[in-house]
């Protein structure tokens, strides 16, 4: 593929970021990038190398100026994440802050609300957590049953949401109710950002752990009982909710689609080492899942390089499905690749360490057990590339 000539301000753009890193990023920032299973506790060296962040201006980037970011665009954003593996040091998110709620706020948001919320999410002050799932509503989001009362000048919350991660970290929750229980399904629903603390105190909000395969407990049942939040904190009006979490979902599903190659090109080149470290590099077999490993990730870089000229072009890139399939592509991609790297190790695949401790390879096929279900299972995935990309009839009902 030709070289994507990305013009004078995005070339300026990595000078400057890798002048930067090079300066500023040091062995200990880059022992962070090794640390694998998200932390519960971030040891001081993470905090500084956030702080250095944070004062560089290199932390929620995608945001507007206006609203404390950098205003970047798509292009210049794969352009920092790309320099960021080359330079082997971690690019420190706010989470689903930034990547979920923010720009939601940002789309849908009174100027008041903006003011308020995002400052605290650009320096940590507010950590989310997601509360749209629920037991009975998966992937049918607008099936929701938990209630949002008005009471005043606040929304009063009852009901119960599912796989809730990073919950421990959070002290907000995104959460979606339906206060208009007599309206459609895709209406009367409300998104609600809800304290899990007020002055000290629960808020109704309890978590329940929900132990994995992988001995980890990453999420959990949320379970929200008279929880309380102002109307202020109300994203895009009552009644509005499902038009702001489709700004949401766009977001978590879409992902980082130009450079997300980058962090499975590693991942590759890991699993050529396990081959050769077994003896079985030179198995057909096992070359013949290499090569198919490797050609998946040469089409995702493709199609990250497609997305690129669209956007060095000045123009948008296709929206409609677009999320679904990239989701389909790489959940499935991976959860294969664990499945090759387990077969690889052989029988030291049924080995567990103390304290039921994985090792790498153990942990991945584990956890892409579930990567074909979060953020929208396959099938629902495919149900949408099929009618929104592909013009097929709908899915009959079975109600």
């Amino acid at each position: 593929m030709t070289t994507i000539d990305l013009g004078p301000r995005t070339k300026a753009f990595r000078d400057e970021l890798r002048q930067w890193l090079e300066a500023n990023a040091d062995d200990e920032a880059r022992s962070l990038q090794e640390e694998r299973r998200p932390s519960r506790q971030p040891n001081e060296a993470s905090k500084r190398w956030a702080d250095k962040l944070l004062e560089a201006k290199l932390i929620c980037v995608a945001w507007p100026e206006e609203f404390g970011g950098r205003g970047l665009t798509g292009i210049e954003l794969a352009v920092l994440n790309e320099e960021f593996v080359r330079a082997g040091v971690p690019r420190v998110t706010r989470g689903m802050g930034e990547g979920l709620v923010g720009p939601s706020i940002i789309a849908h948001g009174t100027d008041e609300q903006k003011a308020t919320f995002l400052p605290r999410i650009i320096t940590g002050e507010d950590t989310y957590c997601q509360g749209f799932s629920e037991p009975n509503s998966g992937s049918d989001l607008a099936s929701l049953r938990t209630r949002g009362v008005v009471e005043n000048d606040e929304v009063v919350v009852n009901g119960q949401k599912v796989w809730t991660s990073g919950y421990w970290a959070a002290n907000m929750l995104f959460c979606l109710c339906r206060t208009d229980p007599d309206a459609p399904p895709h209406r009367g629903i409300s998104y609600v950002l809800i304290p899990i603390r007020v002055d000290g105190q629960p808020n109704g909000i309890e978590f329940r752990p929900i132990k994995q395969m992988t001995g980890d407990a990453n999420f959990a049942e949320t379970f929200l009982t008279d929880a309380r939040a102002p109307l202020f904190n109300v994203i895009g009006g009552l009644g509005n909710g499902w038009r702001v979490a489709m700004t949401t979902l766009g977001n978590e599903r879409g992902g980082n689609a130009t450079t997300q190659h980058l962090a499975f090109e590693r991942e590759f080149w890991s699993l050529v080492e396990l081959a050769r470290d077994t003896g079985q590099i030179e198995d057909p077999r096992v070359r013949d899942q290499l090569a198919w490993a490797y050609s998946h990730v040469e089409l995702m870089r493709c199609q990250g390089q497609r997305i690129l000229r669209t956007l060095a072009a000045g123009k948008q890139p296709d929206s409609g499905g677009a999320g679904s399939v990239n989701k389909v592509f790489w959940s499935e991609y991976q959860r294969r690749l664990g499945e090759i790297a387990m077969n690889l190790q052989g029988a030291g695949a049924l080995l567990v360490g103390p304290d039921y401790k994985l090792g790498r390879w153990q942990s991945t096929f584990l956890t892409t057990r579930s990567h074909t279900i979060w953020g929208g299972t396959a099938e629902i995935q495919r149900n949408i590339i099929a009618e929104r990309i592909l013009g097929l009839p709908r899915e009959p009902s079975v109600r």
